[in-house]
């Protein structure tokens, strides 16, 4: 699918989407419960769906009306069952361990890039308690055996997945694990993301030391209804295109004081020179002086580089977003496809090492760029319409499906021109 932004001149407000960090976290505990659960998710995608099929795979009776999915826990594990977790790295990553757990012995599809992303170090502690897994690449991925509990050890530099992925294993083994992170543990807002969605649901997890979680035998506990909050991720979109705009975009349904890392976003774009203001759960940015380039350290927030990149060309003067390594590892190489995608607008970026570096010149002058089939590529592809002298080609758009599909919709109804 191609799609053509004309008019990048965006005015308005839009309610956030439902956060699928969140609502992966909450499907799964569900899932796992021990009575059923009501989740207002006001927005489904494609990676939410992998999450709500493959527990549908396992036993779990998953339904949808409206904004609400209905979780009937797992009671009786099917065996032998081949789960289809799309494209979604969170899906397989955080289930994987949970197969292991519930004894499930089955196996694993990915599509895309999927089976080529990594799974060490988590792939040998698995093997080492207990895991009986295929070749690693292998798809769909063959999982037998059944984890034994213990002393997990991982690299909090490689995904914070992997650990999100025990910490929902663990808790059904028979006895105390506990999970040690050695090095620093990137991205660790998803970690604490992951901590709140099992102390809701009554898992007793603790951080016994820095980067050491004791996860002791426990029974998931349904707060019979909860509520997904709305995603810092996608709204950071509209809140850099905010940026761009006099009249300015207010995004609503978002919690301030949310766990989730990247509501960073409001605090970077201040230091760029964007007019941030809140109001209850609504978020306004707009233009106020022209903006000037900064430092970001990205560790703890990858998924935000792609519109940083593009706030980046958008100011006057040099950017270095730090902390990109792991961003090799995405739906695309990021930093290879954030580079490709601000040169063909007519930017000037570069990479050295795990930093990015944007020369910015206040406008871009537009093109075609190719989303790599990569969702935040192509949605940044399209905000930066908004700072481009002639219009922007994405090639690829329909790849927004993974975690924004009214993505194009909700930019019509901020006065973009979408063809």
């Amino acid at each position: 699918m191609i799609k053509t932004i004309k008019n990048g001149n965006l005015s308005g407000t839009v309610p956030a989407i439902a956060s699928k960090s969140h609502a992966h976290r909450l499907l799964i505990c569900a899932a796992l419960a021990d009575r059923p659960t009501r989740i207002r998710c006001t927005t489904t995608n494609a990676d939410i769906d992998a999450t709500a099929a493959c527990l549908t795979s396992l036993g779990a009776d998953i339904t949808r009306e409206g904004e609400y999915f209905t979780v009937t826990p797992i009671r009786e594990v099917k065996k032998g069952q081949t789960i289809d977790c799309g494209e979604s790295g969170s899906t397989m990553r955080f289930l994987l361990p949970v197969v292991l757990a519930l004894g499930a012995d089955a196996s694993l599809l990915g599509h895309g890039r999927l089976p080529s992303r990594p799974l060490s170090p988590l792939y040998e502690e698995l093997i080492s308690h207990g895991a009986i897994l295929a070749p690693q690449g292998t798809n769909p991925l063959g999982c037998r055996g059944c984890l034994t509990s213990g002393d997990y050890t991982i690299d909090g530099g490689v995904s914070s997945q992997f650990i999100s992925g025990l910490m929902f294993a663990l808790p059904l083994l028979g006895e105390k694990s506990r999970i040690i992170i050695t090095g620093k543990a990137e991205s660790r807002p998803y970690i604490d993301l992951t901590l709140s969605a099992l102390r809701t649901f009554g898992v007793d997890i603790r951080e016994t030391e820095p980067n050491t979680f004791s996860i002791f035998p426990s029974v998931y506990t349904s707060p019979h209804e909860i509520c997904t909050e709305g995603d810092w991720s996608n709204a950071a979109f509209w809140l850099t295109a905010g940026a761009f705009s006099e009249a300015g975009i207010t995004v609503t349904t978002l919690d301030p004081d949310s766990i989730q890392g990247d509501r960073r976003i409001t605090a970077i774009l201040a230091d760029l020179g964007a007019h941030v203001t809140f109001h209850n759960d609504a978020v306004t940015v707009k233009r106020a002086v022209p903006l000037h380039g900064i430092t970001v350290d990205a560790s703890d927030i990858p998924d935000l580089v792609p519109i940083l990149s593009v706030a980046a060309a958008g100011a006057i003067g040099k950017t270095a977003i730090t902390g990109c390594g792991r961003l090799r590892l995405k739906e695309s190489d990021r930093i290879e496809t954030v580079c490709a995608m601000i040169r063909s607008l007519g930017g000037k970026i570069s990479s050295e090492g795990d930093t990015i570096i944007i020369t910015g010149k206040g406008t871009l002058t537009g093109g075609t760029a190719d989303s790599a089939n990569d969702h935040r590529i192509a949605m940044a592809a399209s905000i930066a319409a908004g700072i481009c002298t002639a219009p922007v080609t994405v090639t690829g758009a329909e790849a927004v499906a993974k975690s924004y599909p009214d993505f194009y919709s909700d930019l019509i109804k901020l006065n973009g021109e979408v063809l």
